[in-house]
This record gives C-alpha cells, sequence and structure tokens, in this order.
C-alpha cells in the first residue's frame, strides 16, 4: 500500500516523529530524502518537508526537487527549515536570524487558513531556529506571526503549499496536532487508512523473517526497550531459541544487577546469566575524558564482550544473531536519518555494530518504534506497569551522567550569573553544540530560557540548591571516570530515586537524570545537577521544578555524601539542551 503522505528528511531532528504523528492520526506515512525526486512522489495526497540546522544559502545544503511545488493535487506543509526551503524556491526571501529562537513562543493567526482553521487566535507554538522567512512568495500570504519572527507561518491557498516557522509535531506546540490534522484532512484530502493494531504480529513475522532459522542472543539492560524486544523474540521463536546475558559494566545503578535477573526469571527466560565485565570496562576507559570517546569506548566495549561470549561454546556455531532494543531516537539523535546532525552516537549504532547491521548479524525489532509506542506494546504483551513505567535510562549508563575534564578553572561572573568551565551537549537549530553551562541569579525556567537564546557561549542554565561554599570560591579540577567518583554518583542517584518514590514525584516526571560534575573544593570535589523533566517521547522535554519540600528532602541527604559540594537543579528544556548533559 502506496503511503498518502511522504516526509521529506531535511536533516531535522524530529524527522521521524512527523512521520509518527501523522500515522497517529490514523494516516501512512513513509521517510524519503528531501531530495527524492518528484516522480516518485506524484502519487502522495501530501508532502511534508522537515526541520533542519542548514541555511538555504549554504552550499550543499538539503533541498527538494523544484517539481514538487509544480505537482498537481498535492499539497505541501514545510516546517521550520521546510518553510525556509519552500520560500526560497518559490522566490520568497529568507535572511539569517540576529538570534536564535529556542523554546516555547506564542503566534498570533493574521489571516484566515485552512491549516489553521478552528484555531485560537493566539496559542503557544514550540520554536527551534535562527534563520527565517522575511518576504512571503508571490501568491503566498503570512497567516501567523511572533513579537521576534513576522512570518511564523504562510499559505498559498490556490496551490494548497503552506509553512510554519514552528514544530506542530511536537507536544510543546499546543494545538500542533489539529495543525497536522487540518493539513491531512482539510488541505491533503487523506482518509484514514492506517490502523496499529496487529503491529505485535506483524513484528513477530519479522522477526521469523530475520532470524531465517538462526538463534538470537541479547545483550540486555532491564530496561524498557531491550526487554520488550526480548519478549517478542520469545513470542515469535520461543525461550529454546532466545538467550539473553545482563553485562554488569560497573556502571549501572545500586541494585541493577539483581532488578534484571529477578524480572527475566518471571519472563520465563530459561538461558540468562550475567557477565560480570566490570573491572574491563573501567580499564577501557581509563582516563577518557570526552563525551563521544566515552560513548565509542563503551559500545566497542560492548562489543568485546558480545565478541567474546559469543565466540565461546555453543555460540561457535555461527547460527547465531545479535538481538538488541534500539528504537527510533537512538538512530534519530545519531544521524540516522540521511542528513540529520549528529547530537550522540549511541551505543548501538558504533562501528562495530553497524559492521554487524552490515552483516546481517543483527536483529532489531523496534527500530521504528518511539518510547511510548515501545510502552504500549509491552502492555499488549502482558508485560507489567510497574515495570514499563520505569524512568528511561541510558545504555552507556552513569558513564555519560559522571562529566570528566583534562582541564581546571574557575567560574566567571556574568550581568546573567556564573559561567561555569564546563560544558555540556546541547541541541540549537537541530545542531549539536557543545558550550559551557549559566548558573543563573533567577529560578525562573523562562528567564533561563530567554538567557540561553541570547548567548551564544551557553546551551544549559542551572540554579542553586546548596552549596558548602559559595559559586566564587568553587573551581573544576580534571577528572575522569573512575570507582570514587562512579560510587559518588550512584549513592547520589540512590538517594534521589528513593526519595522521588516515597514522595510520588517520580510518577510526575518522565525521566530524572542525576548528574555529577567536576566543580567544587579540594577535600570536596564534586557537584550533582539535578535534572527532571517532562516528555513523552524524549525528542523535547520540559525542564521540571522539584517541589520545594522534595528538594529540601533531597537536599539533606545529598550535602552528607561524601566529596560532594554543591546541588544544582537544570532548569533547561530540550531544545536547547539535551536531556542528558553528554
Amino acid at each position: 500500500m502506496a503511503p498518502q503522505i511522504f516526509v521529506l528528511d531535511a536533516g531535522g531532528q524530529y524527522c521521524h516523529l512527523i512521520a509518527r504523528k501523522v500515522r497517529e492520526l490514523g494516516v501512512s506515512a513513509e521517510v524519503r530524502p528531501s531530495d527524492a525526486p518528484a516522480s516518485e512522489l506524484r502519487d502522495a495526497k501530501g508532502i511534508i518537508i522537515s526541520g533542519g540546522p542548514s541555511s538555504v544559502y549554504e552550499a550543499g545544503s538539503p533541498t527538494i526537487d523544484p517539481d514538487i511545488l509544480k505537482l498537481a493535487g498535492v499539497a505541501v506543509l514545510g516546517i521550520c527549515y521546510g518553510q525556509q526551503l519552500i520560500a526560497h524556491l518559490a522566490g520568497g526571501v529568507v535572511s539569517k536570524g540576529d538570534k536564535g529562537e529556542y523554546g516555547s513562543a506564542e503566534i498570533t493567526i493574521e489571516n484566515a487558513s485552512v491549516l489553521l482553521d478552528g484555531l485560537p487566535k493566539t496559542q503557544r507554538v514550540w520554536m527551534s531556529h535562527r534563520d527565517k522567512v522575511t518576504q512571503v512568495p508571490p501568491g503566498f500570504s503570512t497567516i501567523a506571526s511572533t513579537e521576534t519572527c513576522a512570518i511564523a507561518a504562510m499559505a498559498n491557498a490556490a496551490t494548497q503549499q503552506y509553512g510554519v516557522q514552528f514544530h506542530p509535531e511536537v507536544v510543546h506546540t499546543a494545538h500542533g496536532r489539529e495543525i497536522l490534522s487540518n493539513f491531512l484532512f482539510l488541505a491533503a484530502g487523506c482518509e484514514p487508512d492506517w490502523n496499529p493494531t496487529g503491529l505485535i504480529e506483524q513484528v513477530e513475522e519479522q522477526i521469523r523473517q530475520t532470524a531465517a532459522g538462526r538463534n538470537v542472543f541479547f545483550f540486555v539492560s532491564g530496561g524498557v526497550d531491550s526487554t520488550v524486544a526480548y519478549t517478542l523474540c520469545l513470542r515469535a521463536l520461543g525461550p529454546e531459541r532466545v538467550y539473553g546475558a545482563y553485562v554488569d559494566t560497573g556502571l549501572m545503578r545500586e541494585g541493577e544487577t539483581e532488578f534484571v535477573g529477578d524480572l527475566f526469571a518471571k519472563l520465563g527466560a530459561t538461558h540468562f546469566h550475567v557477565e560480570d565485565s566490570r573491572k574491563e570496562f573501567l580499564d577501557a576507559l581509563g582516563a577518557a575524558t570526552e563525551p563521544e570517546k566515552k560513548r565509542h569506548i563503551i559500545g566497542q566495549q560492548f562489543v568485546n564482550v558480545q565478541e567474546r561470549v559469543l565466540n565461546s561454546g555453543m555460540f561457535t556455531s555461527g547460527n547465531w544473531i545479535l538481538g538488541q532494543g534500539t528504537i527510533y531516537p537512538d538512530t534519530i539523535e545519531s544521524g540516522g536519518t540521511a542528513k540529520a546532525d549528529l547530537i550522540k552516537t549511541h551505543h548501538n549504532r558504533v562501528p562495530a555494530i553497524q559492521k554487524l547491521i552490515d552483516e546481517n548479524r543483527i536483529i532489531e525489532p523496534l527500530t521504528q518504534f518511539y518510547k511510548d509506542e515501545v510502552r504500549a506494546i509491552g502492555r499488549q504483551l502482558g508485560l507489567p506497569d510497574a515495570f514499563l513505567d520505569r524512568h528511561p535510562f541510558p545504555g552507556p549508563g552513569l558513564a555519560i551522567r559522571c562529566l570528566c575534564t583534562t582541564s581546571s578553572g574557575s567560574p566567571v561572573e556574568t550581568e546573567d550569573g556564573w559561567v561555569l568551565p564546563i560544558q555540556s551537549v546541547g541541541v540549537q537549530g537541530d545542531s549539536r553544540t557543545y558550550r559551557s553551562v549559566l548558573v543563573t541569579k533567577e529560578e525562573d525556567r523562562a528567564v533561563a530560557t530567554a538567557i540561553v537564546n541570547k548567548r551564544t557561549d551557553v546551551n544549559r542554565a542551572v540554579s542553586l540548591a546548596w552549596l558548602h561554599v559559595p559559586v566564587a570560591d568553587m573551581a573544576v579540577r580534571p577528572a575522569i571516570l573512575d570507582e570514587a567518583r562512579l560510587a559518588r554518583l550512584r549513592r547520589a542517584d540512590a538517594i534521589v530515586r528513593k526519595l522521588s518514590v516515597e514522595t510520588g514525584f517520580e510518577t510526575r516526571v518522565w525521566q530524572f537524570p542525576v548528574v555529577l560534575i567536576p566543580l567544587g573544593t579540594e577535600d570536596r570535589p564534586d557537584s550533582v545537577v539535578l535534572r527532571p523533566i517532562q516528555s513523552v517521547d524524549g525528542m523535547t522535554a520540559d525542564a521540571t521544578p522539584i517541589p520545594t519540600d522534595v528538594l529540601s528532602q533531597i537536599v539533606a541527604q545529598l550535602r552528607e555524601v561524601e566529596g560532594l559540594c554543591g546541588v544544582f537543579c537544570d532548569l533547561t528544556n530540550k531544545p536547547p539542551g539535551t536531556i542528558e548533559w553528554e
């Protein structure tokens, strides 16, 4: 069945999220490269051009076949960079923005349009851009604006072509679902043709076809993704053909090994064991401090352990393939779409794993799904809610929540706060950034967002919760991923998790990373950053304030942890800050 909607990938991190949102509205959708020829798309009802980090004026920037704008009866919607691309190709003007606009903004509808039909005159949307359209093409009119973006949306009613500078596909755009629905059903004339019922049976059939008589070996983490993928394979192939091992990397949380063992026993896994590789991982990481290098080392070390296990005993028969719980965001943020900018390298996508994929020795049942969809599949499989509702936890474990550095330095005071000599990963305008962290003098998230948007030297803002000494007396010193710092982070993480559960705060957030940063004094060398966020699928996120009484309990216990000098709260939404700091 040919899809009704094609989503053209112009390099945006949300490209597949757009396709998923279209499917949620009951319409079939398929992602294609941005330069797909118009001749291959002419049978679609509509085409959506994704956002992206490029400028339309850059050499080699993503573009589309101009004939797409001439296809009769095919509606077109450009999102963010997609709007700029339509304007550029159709004779409008795109100008460089003098500052970025990342996060929540308010648009005002200026003129009636099918795209915004039935929506309130003012509404909150999610922005992530620098360049913007400053003159609409012939035949187009401005249909919405913001204080800083005069052409926040445009439309050509005669050709059913539209553009929006914001992201309707993310949950933070208040009426994004209605906007996409208007495009699908009013502009493109789509008919409902997509029903996810029966997806489990389809996935299980795909598992049997991919396995092709071979057995499957999983290195499971105990997280939702790998457990659901493992359970699907158990159902599709039977317990005698599915083996599992939990690799104890020494980078996991308190009690995690015991939890995973109990979980898989209850799943009916008859071939499961724990592989103790703690020393191997720490030795391999050594003095590595750069985030991407740490991820590559961990990914390679997983492969080394996998190869050692699979090259022993019954696995030497060659009748085995490797199973993984890789999901969409893992491939998207690793630059998995054709033109997507690299945000981070996921440990399931390091070169050694890619080699196994190329050799057809990998089975990944969940690569077309997002976290909330994986949970829905898990519920259909009968997995308990108590497990499915666990917060996501990164595959590389605490390694990417323990920041390391080879440099030294002191905080620098500015009018907005103190700039720390510590860098974290962010995503601004669909591009990966690696910039400093600002300790704000305000605790207001809106103020923090405005500060990060106006500055080019930071991508994250944090507030003070407790300090052993003033910020001015703290310093960053060289620090690596050693057993002492991991133990410090593991203890802090356990305290936060315990109190979050006891107070009920855990149920109010999607994820609650606890990050260790090498900022403090000689006798108290580290500090902790609390990063609770609210999200649906991890593609965007809101920083969530911790209730005063809960924060007081957390601080009271964290200040007693050996070596901790301070506690900070991350105020940064995604974008511009990623959920994890590395």
